[in-house]
């Protein structure tokens, strides 16, 4: 799923989207594309989300079989599964037919579902392997409601930051605010057209930062016993300062093509990787927000 994402983002970024031309499943009319590297840029990105689908039919085939005492994992595998399902019918109906940027925005939203549905899926066995599943949280002290739905807003939130993210790029809106803290020279540029999707891109992105912060602050001080939380809070600040730092490569690098694709892609991963983080760290306070005896 981690290569799936990875390679849309390739696709998007190397406007390679046609490059099969307006064919799915062959490949301008063919099996095996000719090699051109539009052609082989799509046609790999087409193979790698098939086998992320094949494997997430496979795991929630066995998830059913072998893994009835775990029902949120049986949830996490059919969760990959539909989403993956879902994002790949919105690909084939943007090669085939013709999309909003608001759609193809979402293609984007809804493969980062699938792959933090299968990234949960894939600690939640290994906890299970390594350190008896959910057992283990027996040890820790329960967390308050007020942080349980603090983790769940950030959650949310970065998704929604994601979403306009997707939208700068699907609108090709990435130039429309120029220079760093201002916006075009001025603190509340005009907001029309490219300038407004920048614009508001940046405020979310200037918000989330401030929320992440937040949450870390909370996981880290309120919660000395346990480790784990800890150490997700830290990480998630780490992941955002990361963002902000990568966004601001965006800006040096936007007219050097060759270099700004590379900054891009990393810009993509890192939010994903932290969205990831996060949807783990909401399913972990839910589980500590319930009494003891209920695991």
């Amino acid at each position: 799923m981690f290569l799936a994402t990875f390679g849309g983002g390739v696709v998007t970024r190397t406007e390679s989207g046609l490059g099969c031309g307006a064919e799915w499943p062959l490949c301008n009319g063919k099996l095996v594309p000719a090699h051109t590297v539009a052609s082989l840029i799509e046609f790999s990105h087409r193979a790698v989300s098939a086998l992320a689908g094949l494997l997430s039919i496979a795991s929630f085939v066995a998830f059913l079989r072998f893994g009835k005492s775990r029902r949120d994992l049986q949830l996490f595998s059919f969760l990959t599964l539909i989403f993956v399902i879902v994002q790949g019918i919105m690909g084939a109906f943007a090669v085939v037919f013709s999309q909003s940027s608001a759609v193809m925005a979402l293609h984007f939203g809804f493969a980062l579902i699938a792959f933090a549905s299968s990234l949960m899926m894939a600690l939640g066995i290994r906890q299970e392997a390594r350190h008896g599943g959910l057992e283990r949280l027996n040890r820790y002290p329960r967390v308050s409601k007020g942080f349980r739905n603090l983790v769940w807003f950030s959650t949310i939130y970065t998704y929604l930051v994601v979403y306009t993210g997707a939208f700068v790029s699907h609108t090709d809106s990435a130039g429309g605010c120029s220079g760093f803290p201002l916006c075009n020279g001025q603190i509340i540029p005009e907001l029309s057209g490219g300038v407004a999707v920048a614009f508001a891109h940046r405020v979310a992105a200037v918000s989330l930062v401030i929320v992440i912060a937040i949450l870390g602050h909370f996981a880290y001080r309120k919660h000395p016993d346990n480790t784990e939380l800890r150490a997700l809070g830290v990480i998630s600040v780490v992941l955002v300062l990361l963002q902000v730092v990568i966004g601001f490569g965006l800006m040096l690098t936007m007219n050097r093509p060759e270099v700004y694709m590379f900054v891009a892609l990393a810009h993509m991963l890192d939010i994903a990787i932290l969205f990831g983080v996060l949807t783990y760290m909401s399913f972990l306070v839910y589980k500590l927000h319930r009494p003891v005896n209920r695991f």
